[in-house]
């Protein structure tokens, strides 16, 4: 494989993990496909073990020969870019305490019905924009056996490298993919929804009625406005987590594993 020695911020390549913002980086039609970035031997080890096809590697000279090195042995033929400490963090705009840094080739999103085809228990993420949130949620649903997880398009991405490292590398592990149509689209597939929301017709979480639906979605909404009216009203069920000392909700992404935890089949 190629060792690239960095000696300017402007060494063609690496732009992929300097310059360019992650919408670029999604949509990087120079190399014919999208990109994300894996950080992290852990994390770009699982990418590889899900099949993930890597594009680039960045990486201190002092790790090629040692933390990196079982990284390196599998990404087959492709850039390494290397340099100081000193130089990678000014190039990649914070210090690299995690030591690896890998470009990869976004893959194709399954299909709706394939993701769903054996599912039970899944969740739906929906206007959630805060990707360490988004990251949380994913390492919680894959580590309390939620099924799949949805997005609507107004959710961040799962692949942004933030989301991906606090992730600890399950958006990999978890099916996944974008939910087009409404929420309650979901009910061709034979899930009943149940919205976690504050209203006067919620449900507890810990209600039996939960317990006997075969396939649910869990429906999350974001942490400043929560679910929408028509999500809500389209639910089959309002459900909210009984709290105490005048507290009325969680966070987000401790909310969801509140909710995968007490929802888990068996």
């Amino acid at each position: 494989m190629p060792v690239i020695h960095i000696t300017s911020l402007s060494t063609p390549g690496v732009e992929i993990f300097s310059s360019l913002t992650e919408a670029q980086l999604c949509d990087m039609r120079l190399v014919g496909h999208g990109l994300f970035i894996a950080e992290s031997g852990k994390v770009i080890n699982t990418a590889l073990d899900a099949g993930c096809i890597p594009h680039s590697l960045i990486c201190e000279e002092r790790h090629l020969d040692g933390i990196a090195a079982q990284v390196i042995a599998r990404v087959g033929d492709i850039p390494i870019y290397t340099g100081s400490h000193e130089m990678l963090q000014q190039l990649t705009g914070f210090p690299m305490t995690r030591c690896i840094l890998c470009a990869m080739r976004r893959p194709e999103r399954p299909a709706l019905e394939d993701v769903l085809k054996d599912a039970h228990r899944i969740v739906v993420i929906d206007s959630v924009t805060n990707t360490t949130n988004i990251g949380a949620i994913f390492r919680s649903a894959v580590a309390l056996g939620v099924d799949a997880v949805l997005l609507t398009r107004t959710t961040c991405d799962p692949l942004n490298r933030r989301a991906v490292r606090v992730s600890m590398g399950t958006v990999f592990q978890a099916p996944w993919t974008w939910l087009d149509g409404p929420v309650s689209s979901l009910h061709e597939f034979g899930f009943k929804t149940a919205a976690m929301a504050l209203t006067d017709q919620s449900i507890a979480l810990d209600s039996p009625v939960l317990k006997t639906v075969d396939r649910l979605a869990l429906v999350m909404g974001t942490e400043g406005d929560g679910l929408s009216h028509d999500v809500i009203s389209e639910a089959d069920y309002v459900v909210r987590i009984p709290m105490k000392n005048n507290v009325d909700s969680l966070n987000v992404a401790a909310a969801a594993a509140v909710a995968f935890w007490e929802l888990r089949r068996g």
